[in-house]
């Protein structure tokens, strides 16, 4: 086996397992290739290792906690960000142990490094009357203004991922009823979700008055594109967003501390579905959840429906007429003396 054998399998990683045997989406190998992007400036810059050069005989655990520990403390990246580069790493070691048995035992000694503990943050959601002051923001004569107001509408009505959004095309759309939104998300999963009376209205209205692409059947018209009818991208999305925020903030009752995200828009419908009453298990199919655990976050942050529910659980066993210390002259007493 050659000695810098590293790049022929991280080529094959990218370009034929992760896209042939294991189907993922191209944002997952953008995300994978960008961590080992890191990694090689790592072991070049700090280790003097060249990518050309590098063997897999090289690569070991220290060498990988050293890059870890590198991308947290010298590019200031969170803990939430180290562990994505962590799990890309394992992803890559697990697959590469059937072609480098002779490096077997450092690679189970990688994949045993494990992802960092970290302080699990509160869910930042909008309240509904400050999702309604966020959505009376746009100015709807303008072409853009409705472009915006359907997409938060849109956003937040499917609670759709960002990337869902992006990627969402006039064939994933049915106005008829019963109306709903095709999304294709994380995993290569679709979900369809339902959109409600004044979201559907919007978008019949957008997609009435939208100029359409020619050169390609309309169906696969991209729903939102930007000023130059291309694709819009996640920055773009969140730029809008943020626009509105700001004008929104000129409102007392907009009184949002936390910076609003797309992500906000999904955490805001999954709370509002969760305090109207709807089933954990309904929530979790609408969000695309593959697990129920990962739903229940929702219930866990929501201080409102556990005081509510403490309250309608909670039984006064406190007797009336307690004695009153100050009454009592021989504590008073005892208490002067302490001083004395």
């Amino acid at each position: 086996m050659k000695n810098n054998d590293f790049p022929r399998h991280l080529t094959s990683f990218l370009s034929q397992y992760l896209p042939g045997e294991k189907n993922v989406s191209t944002h997952t190998i953008t995300s994978y290739r960008d961590t080992f992007k890191l990694f090689l400036i790592f072991c070049e810059k700090e280790k003097g290792l060249f990518p050309e050069k590098l063997a897999m005989k090289l690569i070991t655990k220290e060498l990988v906690v050293g890059f870890l520990d590198w991308i947290e403390k010298e590019r200031k990246s969170s803990i939430s960000t180290r562990n994505q580069r962590l799990a890309a790493l394992h992803s890559f070691f697990r697959y590469i142990q059937k072609e480098c048995p002779e490096n077997l035992y450092e690679i189970q000694k990688i994949l045993s490094i494990p992802s960092k503990k970290k302080i699990k943050p509160m869910i930042p959601y909008l309240t509904g009357n400050e999702m309604k002051i966020l959505l009376e923001q746009p100015d709807v004569s303008t072409k853009a203004g409705l472009r915006d107001l359907v997409l938060m509408a849109v956003l937040y009505d499917t609670a759709a991922r960002v990337q869902e959004l992006v990627d969402l095309r006039l064939k994933g759309i049915r106005l008829s009823d019963p109306a709903v939104i095709t999304l294709h998300g994380k995993g290569q999963k679709t979900r369809q979700v339902p959109i409600m009376g004044k979201t559907k209205a919007l978008l019949e209205n957008y997609v009435d008055k939208r100029k359409v692409i020619t050169g390609i059947a309309q169906l696969e018209n991209l729903l939102f594109v930007n000023q130059k009818h291309q694709k819009l991208s996640r920055w773009g999305i969140s730029h809008i967003i943020s626009k509105y925020v700001q004008m929104a903030r000129q409102n007392p009752g907009f009184t949002v501390s936390f910076p609003v995200t797309p992500h906000v828009f999904r955490h805001s419908k999954a709370m509002h579905l969760l305090q109207s009453g709807v089933c954990l298990i309904y929530i979790r199919d609408f969000l695309g959840h593959s697990d129920c655990s990962t739903t229940e976050v929702y219930a866990r942050a929501d201080s409102e429906m556990k005081r509510k529910a403490i309250e309608n659980a909670y039984q006064d066993l406190i007797p009336e007429g307690l004695p009153k210390w100050e009454e009592d002259g021989g504590l008073m007493k005892w208490l002067n003396s302490i001083c004395e």
